[in-house]
């Protein structure tokens, strides 16, 4: 506990307030029309957990790793771009990690239609102890069964775009871009699991 000293003027009504914690005393000495008020807070109640940072969101291929970010309010995913997975994969996900600030990283946790791992969850497993080890970074899995085809469907749905764009969409979906999407799909999924419960 804290202890503050304020001078009011006499009269002030001694409260606590329920946000902050703090609990005042009755006025201790009177100068004139002004009362001086001690009180107390507990620190730790001061305010909720404040987190800084962006959370970073991966979807494992053996060839091509989607990544994606949130917005700085934890609400949003939005694709950001495609890693190859080759041996300079780590180094461009320091790169990402330090420009964009992140301080949390969701990984998709890859199973098949009954909802159990397949054979791609091995190597993502080992995936995310070379994050863990290289980073130092809190890593979360999020199971990402269908992202990619709903990722693929979003990006084939051309209804009431232009010729132009529609020719876009397709050249994106062709580089790979489709892996972005499904990595933006595995983070919105975390983002609302946690916005909906106590972090």
């Amino acid at each position: 506990m804290v202890r503050f000293e304020l001078t009011v003027p006499f009269g002030t009504p001694v409260f606590k307030t329920g946000a902050l914690n703090h609990y005042a005393t009755p006025p201790y000495s009177v100068f004139g029309c002004y009362q001086k008020i001690a009180f107390y807070a507990s620190i730790f109640h001061m305010a909720t957990e404040i987190f800084e940072g962006r959370f970073l969101g991966i979807d494992y291929g053996t060839k091509r790793i989607g990544v994606a970010i949130s917005d700085e309010n934890h609400t949003l995913a939005f694709p950001k771009e495609i890693v190859l997975n080759n041996s300079d994969t780590f180094k461009n996900f320091g790169e990402i990690i330090k420009k964009e600030n992140i301080k949390e990283i969701v990984v998709g946790e890859s199973v098949d239609f009954s909802g159990k791992l397949n054979v791609l969850s091995g190597r993502i497993e080992v995936f995310i102890l070379e994050l863990e080890e290289k980073f130092k970074l809190p890593i979360h899995k999020q199971k990402e069964f269908l992202t990619s085809v709903e990722a693929r469907k979003a990006g084939n749905n051309k209804s009431g775009l232009s010729p132009s764009q529609a020719h876009s969409k397709v050249k994106q979906i062709k580089s790979g871009r489709i892996d972005a999407s499904a990595a933006a799909l595995i983070l919105q999924r975390y983002l609302d699991k946690i916005n909906n419960k106590p972090r």
